[in-house]
This record gives structure tokens, sequence and C-alpha cells, in this order.
């Protein structure tokens, strides 16, 4: 009985791509809310993160809440040009959302949770 030995070429074509390394997961989560006062919109935007964060991030997460009528001089610092506004600290860059925090897919993305569409 002949037997027939079978190699494999590997081509151009069926070699696998490297695939772009997914941005390294923060252990914790920092995130900054920046408000002034306690208004109904600054209220919205904390009840909002917090409900977004309990659900997607499970208790890997700080909030410190910045209230800017106490400490004015961190908005200049921080460059805050509107409230409320969420600074989130990732591992090589700064990303800030605006507003309320109703739009929950734009948080998503803001926090690399999501990919952008």
């Amino acid at each position: 009985m002949a037997t027939t030995k079978i190699t494999a070429k590997t081509t151009a074509k069926t070699r696998a791509r490297p695939r772009k390394p997914k941005p390294p997961v923060p252990k914790a989560w920092k995130l900054r809310l920046y408000v002034a006062g306690q208004t109904p919109k600054s209220a919205r935007a904390f009840a909002n993160l917090t409900v977004l964060c309990e659900k997607h991030l499970k208790g890997a997460y700080r909030i410190e809440v910045i209230d800017l009528l106490e400490h004015p001089e961190m908005a200049r610092g921080n460059q805050i040009i509107a409230i409320p506004t969420l600074e989130i600290k990732l591992p090589h860059q700064v990303q800030k959302i605006i507003g309320d925090l109703s739009n929950t897919d734009r948080v998503l993305v803001g926090l690399a949770l999501q990919p952008v569409e």
C-alpha cells in the first residue's frame, strides 16, 4: 500500500495578520466628575455614572467628585470649560466627556469599553 505525505506550506496569503493589541484595562478606573454645586444636572450625571459603573465595571472604579464652587482653581488647572464634566484617566491618555452622561454609548466609548462604530 502506498502512502502519501502531506506537507503544509505557508504563503503570504494564509499567514495570520498580527492583531492590534487592545489597550490595557486598568485594575481600578479613576473617574473624576466635575460639578458646580448640587444642581439637578450634576445629580443626574452622578447617578448616571454610578449606574453605568456598577453595570460595566463591577466595583473596579473610584469616582472622585470635584465641586468647582468649593475648588475653582481645579477648573483652570484641569482645563474644565463646561460642567458637569467626566474626566477618565486611561493608561496613556485623559478622556473628557461633557454633559449629564445620559448617552451610555458615548460614555462606554470614552471608557474604552465599547468600540467606535
